[in-house]
């Protein structure tokens, strides 16, 4: 049996187009071309197993190397029949993504379980249709219906076969060339049709056909408006989540409560921030969550006791009882008091279950299936515990990884073995736990939305055992925005994309493939990271003195042309004057000079040696009680430069970001400042759009459709225009944020306009509720009060629960595919339910260097669920929006 190859493919220069087989033995097929856009060639198929499917790609490759392949987690698919057929015709365009590729994602075809057909018999029909359908629902199926009676004569469709899944085939038996007019269509179980594909009809020429050839249309997609629905949901951390029976923080069963709330008021979207463990110093500055000490571990916080059983010990349970009742009535997650006293109530489970749960059946296949990183994580809690540190440069014949030293110390013979089984115990039972939530979720159409960090801690387990995908002596963070003037220092060790690439991402795939077991979509926190990321020296506190990784320096000669002279003393070094310090320090001015500076001549000044850098200052204002009015005055003298020095070529710079605010721009004249805007407008929005796009594309393609979850991108803060180039052509959803507008020239976004293929939020995290935002510049309030909800009269010093339904509106009647509201957001539309203290709905304040992460709501999940007033109101909105 032959079978020809033919699409439609513009090539340019030595670019040719050849068909990947996919999991055969059969070599890629080079085609042939008569005008560079149509190309076609014939391959013998000898052996291939009768009545199975050949799943393959197209790839361009020039001089030999493959330089681009269809991209999509769906390659192209042909049911191959018992077999008299001699010569299959295959007609085929090229394809990256379906066109609603968002439909194809696992958030959108539910709990859809694919049962393969046996195809189209290709031993009796020698047309094949071919149609990728997003999931129809269950009991239905796509059919196929048109003019010529052979297509049922626009009455009784001909029922098509699901052969791989959302790929459908329908064979007919045709006596001659025709044209074919016809339309796809959706038929319930008893094959009434039940929908017509959006559009104009079809239609496709077959040509004559000799007895044992098949013709197999391209692959169509038709669009059922059926399928094609929005939705509204609710963002929440699982740490605020509170029912009756918490623990004082909320857990993988609360979880499991608020989704059943979620879909009983028609939400189909809970979204969460991330989940893994950050314990580093059991402290509350561990509440940072995205400060993960395993990319794969969740915090044990988040185990529910509930579902472990019952203590034996009754009077040891009475005691926990009594703390945990002490613990739930709190306001605030109380982090240190619930960690401590729920690990001593896990360990005391697992001194009494343990043996019978790591004898089991399910955990033996689950650490099977995890021990490639369950094993490390769990040498390193013990490690962490016995040394008193996560900082494993300080554990002696541990500090460096050694994976049979490992191996051995978590031998079933090993000392350590009890200490290192608990946390096998923990990882499988919280497993377990979010398993069951993920099903539950996903019978209820529920999308849960997990949350993928851009960062790791430089003390953790990933970097502990694969130190070299890491570069450990920068920092990353965010540079200044509205978020913090001074930019953001996360800490974490940026990515060695060079050693990533080599192994095709298999990191990254890892742990997205995990993250697949449980969610249905994910966030990407922070995807300009996979653009550049902002890398700040270690010796650096703030933000201000990073630059962006990968960036393109620029040399002395560069500068010039701009017409800005390069001085590198005074340009690359702290600018510091008696005025200067005067104005920062006023009354403490002779204190600073006399404990950190050195005299110049004209009045100048310079850092002396053990202050020129910002950490040095932090670790002696630490230790010598300096103010933080001082310190932060320090920090800005060492940042007070126009060019930062390139971190691996010294004669290359980048110009220091945001100098515009800062002294020493104002010492250069009109004429400089001129040059030199220009020069920051050039280096910061344009020279690097293209070199940006390249490394976006190494990278995200491969990552984001290696599994079926719907990809969400944050592309908050400055976003380089290549960004929106790349979520557009990989559908890649964004963040709309009223208040953070995308176009420049706006100062709020317009709701109306904003793109479907994104995620509206009136505010996240990172930000001040609807409520608390209203109350923060009255000025802005107004403004929006009067041009965005074409309000007249005064300006409301609150935010009734009227204006804030308005805007909540404003969001479920946008086009954007998801309307994701904060839990703090959607109570705002009611004054009985609503928190009264607005301040304490707040997560975080990113220019907080180390905040506690601690809110909590202020009513149980239980009383949501009788609190029928407030459900009806809500899926009313929903309902009445469309999103139901």
């Amino acid at each position: 049996m032959t079978i020809e190859f033919k699409i439609e493919y513009r090539t340019k220069g030595d670019e040719v187009i050849a068909v990947v087989f996919k999991d055969s033995d059969i070599a890629p097929l080079f085609l042939n071309s008569y005008n560079d856009a149509t190309w076609s060639g014939v391959i013998a198929i000898e052996g291939f197993p009768a009545n199975s499917k050949l799943e393959y790609s197209y790839a361009v490759y020039e001089n030999g190397e493959c330089t681009r392949i269809e991209s999509g987690v769906m390659t192209h698919s042909i049911w191959i029949g018992e077999s008299k057929n001699t010569k299959l015709y295959v007609r085929d365009t090229w394809r990256d993504l379906p066109e609603f590729a968002y439909l194809f994602s696992s958030a959108f075809s539910g709990d859809k379980v694919f049962v393969p057909y046996k195809g189209a018999n290709t031993n009796k029909s020698n047309t094949i249709f071919r149609a990728l359908v997003p999931h129809v629902g269950n009991g239905k199926r796509v059919a196929i219906c048109g003019r010529e009676g052979i297509l049922g004569g626009w009455k009784m469709p001909l029922p098509m076969k699901e052969i791989a899944p959302f790929v459908w085939e329908c064979g007919i038996c045709a006596d001659y060339a025709a044209r074919y007019e016809f339309k796809f269509v959706i038929i319930d179980k008893n094959g009434i049709i039940v929908e017509w594909e959006r559009g104009e009809n079809r239609e496709l020429y077959v040509t004559d056909l000799a007895e044992g050839e098949v013709f197999y249309s391209p692959e169509m997609e038709p669009l059922f408006d059926s399928l094609n629905r929005k939705i509204a949901g609710t963002a929440i951390p699982v740490f605020s989540l509170r029912g009756e029976g918490s623990f004082g923080v909320g857990d993988f069963g609360d979880l499991k409560d608020f989704v059943a709330w979620a879909a009983h008021t028609h939400q189909k979207g809970v979204q969460i921030l991330p989940i893994n463990d950050t314990t580093i110093s059991n402290t509350w500055t561990d509440s940072y969550p995205y400060n993960s000490i395993s990319i794969y571990a969740f915090h044990p916080m988040y185990l529910d006791i509930r579902q472990l059983g019952t203590l034996r010990d009754k009077n040891l349970a009475a005691e926990f009882e009594v703390k945990r009742r002490k613990l739930n009535a709190s306001p605030f997650v109380d982090y240190e008091g619930v960690n401590s006293t729920k690990m001593a109530y896990i360990k005391a489970l697992f001194r009494q279950n343990g043996k019978r749960v790591l004898a089991s059946v399910g955990f033996k296949k689950f650490f099977e299936d995890n021990s490639h990183w369950l094993l490390p994580y769990a040498a390193f809690s013990y490690l962490r515990d016995i040394n008193g540190t996560p900082d494993f440069n300080a554990w002696g014949e541990y500090a460096v990884y050694n994976e049979e030293r490992i191996k051995d110390l978590c031998s079933i013979t090993s000392e350590a073995y009890p200490s290192i089984a608990l946390y096998y115990y923990i990882q499988y039972n919280l497993h377990i736990q979010l398993l069951e939530v993920s099903k539950f979720a996903r019978s209820k159409n529920v999308i849960l939305k997990g949350d993928i960090p851009i960062g790791i801690s430089r003390c953790s387990v990933e970097a502990w055992i694969e130190p070299h995908y890491f570069n450990m002596n920068g920092q990353a963070g965010a540079p200044p925005d509205a978020f913090s003037t001074n930019g953001q220092n996360w800490g974490f060790p940026t990515y060695n994309w060079d050693v990533m690439e080599k192994d095709g991402y298999a990191w990254w795939r890892k742990r997205f493939s995990k993250m697949s077991e449980y969610f249905t979509a994910y966030r990407i926190d922070h995807i300009l990271g996979f653009f550049r990321i902002w890398e700040i020296p270690t010796h650096s506190v703030h933000g201000l003195l990073g630059q962006f990784v990968p960036a393109k320096g620029m040399t002395t000669e560069e500068i010039a042309g701009y017409g800005l002279e390069f001085r590198p003393q005074f340009m690359t070094t702290p600018f510091i004057d008696d005025e200067i310090l005067s104005d920062i320090f006023g009354d403490n001015s002779d204190f600073v000079k006399d404990t950190f500076l050195l005299p110049l001549a004209s009045g100048r000044w310079e850092l002396r040696p053990e202050f020129d850098t910002q950490r040095k200052v932090e670790s002696w204002c630490w230790h010598n009680g300096c103010s933080e009015e001082i310190r932060e005055g320090v920090y800005s003298l060492i940042s007070n430069v126009l060019f930062v020095p390139d971190r691996n070529d010294t004669n290359l710079y980048h110009p220091r970001i945001c100098v515009q605010n800062d002294y020493i721009y104002k010492q250069l004249t009109t004429a400089e400042q001129n040059a030199f805007n220009a020069l920051y407008d050039y280096y910061y929005y344009h020279r690097h759009s293209e070199f940006w796009y390249k490394q976006a594309m190494k990278k995200l393609p491969m990552l984001t459709q290696c599994t079926p979850m719907l990809a969400c991108g944050e592309d908050l803060g400055m976003v380089p225009e290549c960004v929106p180039w790349v979520m557009n052509q990989l559908q890649i959803l964004s963040l709309e944020i009223e208040r953070m507008p995308k176009a420049p020239y706006q100062e709020f976004g317009n709701t109306y306009y904003y793109p479907l293929r994104s995620v509206c939020s009136i505010s996240t995290h990172d930000m001040s509720t609807l409520r608390g935002w209203w109350e923060e510049n009255p000025e802005v309030t107004d403004h929006y009060y009067r041009t965005m909800l074409n309000h007249g009269g005064a300006t409301p010093h609150v935010a009734s629960a009227d204006i804030c339904e308005e805007v909540v509106c404003r969001h479920l009647y946008s086009p954007s595919l998801l309307a994701i509201l904060s839990f703090q957001d959607w109570l705002s539309i009611d004054e009985n339910i609503r928190f009264s203290d607005v301040e304490a709905e707040r997560i975080n304040i990113p220019a907080v260097a180390r905040h506690h992460w601690r809110y909590r709501m202020h009513v149980t999940i239980e009383q949501l669920m009788a609190n029928e007033g407030f459900t009806s109101k809500l899926r009313s909105l929903i309902d009445n929006s469309g999103r139901g």
